[in-house]
This record gives structure tokens, sequence and C-alpha cells, in this order.
């Protein structure tokens, strides 16, 4: 999957901007340097590569969403792929939950057609108009391995998240124009962001107001950590929980804490 947000609606962490000059030491042997792209080539490379099997959805605001159909050739694609849509909310889903059935009656549910993607539409959805929990509590209530990006075309909201296991991989970068990207292939990071990427940190969300937090540990604040890619080279920071920190305040339980209005 490929997502691509303009600067203006989501809001990338500084730290994932790697400098030109920045180097972790002298790069290896026959080592290209790679510049970032703006988002039209990112996404003009994308359906080239895969012209016969690629989806894609665009924006008037600069929002575009991607991804490989499931009738796609790709040896690297182990884990199942879901694009959907419901009331101008859109959902990339890879991966699979193992308590899907009890989410589907959790939450009211038609069992026969309803996937994952359309549990996270309806789980956002409820979030943002009644706000019962924080959205950090709703993540820990979906097990399995999984990465999904949510885009909420009403109100212009980005979510992301990761599941703990690390089981799906998902990186994120920022494109030639600032543009935040998130994608589930090191390679297409890699030729779209430069060196400005990174890989997106387990157990943790990504919303377009609230920034970057950790389910896992709500109360614990996010710290950038520098890294050095094979290559020798400075990349975009890696983020992990700093242990000895909190955040100011508890998150607030609430219509207030949802993903559509994420404050402390």
């Amino acid at each position: 999957m490929l997502a691509i947000f303009h600067k203006t609606f989501a809001h990338p962490p500084q730290e994932l901007n790697c400098p030109e000059s920045t180097y972790g030491g002298p790069p290896k042997p026959g080592y290209r340097r790679r510049q970032p792209k703006n988002p039209d080539e990112i996404l003009r490379d994308f359906h080239s590569t895969h012209p016969a099997h690629s989806l894609c959805a665009t924006f008037r605001c600069g929002s575009a969403l991607a991804c490989l159909g499931l009738d796609a050739p790709h040896p690297s694609l182990h884990h199942q792929r879901l694009f959907c849509s419901f009331d101008e909310v859109y959902c990339m889903f890879v991966g699979s939950l193992n308590n899907l059935s009890s989410l589907i009656r959790q939450y009211g549910l038609c069992s026969k057609s309803t996937n994952e993607a359309l549990l996270v539409i309806q789980a956002y959805r409820t979030l943002r108009d009644r706000g019962p929990y924080p959205a950090d509590q709703v993540l820990k209530e979906l097990a399995g391995s999984f990465a999904f990006v949510v885009y909420d075309n009403k109100t212009g909201a980005v979510f992301a998240a990761l599941s703990s296991d690390g089981g799906v991989p998902l990186y994120w970068g920022i494109a030639a124009d600032g543009s935040i990207v998130i994608c589930d292939d090191v390679e297409t990071m890699k030729e779209s962001c430069g060196k400005s990427y990174a890989p997106f940190p387990t157990g943790c969300m990504f919303h377009s107001e609230g920034g970057l937090r950790s389910f896992e540990h709500p109360t614990r604040k996010m710290r950038a950590m520098p890294r050095v890619d094979s290559d020798g080279v400075m990349c975009g920071a890696s983020f992990r929980v700093d242990t000895f920190s909190k955040v100011n305040t508890m998150p607030r339980v609430g219509s207030a804490s949802n993903w559509a209005s994420w404050n402390d």
C-alpha cells in the first residue's frame, strides 16, 4: 500500500527529514544517492511498476491512496491486503485480525460482508462521532499482525497504526515537497523519499493532528533515534518509546478524545 498526504494536512516529524549532507560514515562502494521525489512522480512510478494491478484514489487536497489488487503477482506480499471505503472514509489494511469475529459483534456489523478494513472504518467513525474511548484503548483491542492507514475525506484527518508484534512491515518518510509518505514496501520508500524515511514504530499510531504516539504506552513520550542504513548513510530517524518520560497529562476519556480530534 502507498499513502501520500500533503504537509498542510498531515505534519510528519521533522526528524524524518534527512539533510543530504548528513552521513553516518563513508558510504559503501557503488552507493547511489537517491533524491526525494514529488507526489505525482511517486504515484506515476508506482503505477508503472504495477500497471495491471494497481488501484488508486486521489483527492483535491493533495492526498492519494494506492495499493495492489488481490491478484497482483508480487513475491513480497505475504499478507492479506484490503482497500475499502464507506461514507467518505477510506482504509488500506495489510495483515489480519485474530479476533475479527468478536469485534464485528462488538460494533454491531454484518459478519458476512465485513473485513478488517471495514471494521477499522467503523471503529474510526464510532470514535469520531461519539468518542467513548481514547484511540489507544481501541487499538489495544485489535489482536493480530496489521498495518493500516485511514483517510477521512470529510475532515481531512489521517490516521495510521502498526501492530506491536512487527509482523507486517510499514515505513514512512517525506517527499520532495514535504508531503508524508506511508508504504509497506521498503524499495518504494527508498525510491520515493531518498534517505528521508524510516520504519514506522511498532505498537504506535500517527494522527494528522496529534502526531505520533504509542498505543501500548500512551503516557510515554516518543524519542527520535539517529539511524544509519546498510550503505553507511544517515537516514530519517527511528522512533522509540522513552521509558523515562511521560506526557504532560493523561489522555482524556470523552468526546474530545477520539481519532478525529486527538489532544492531551
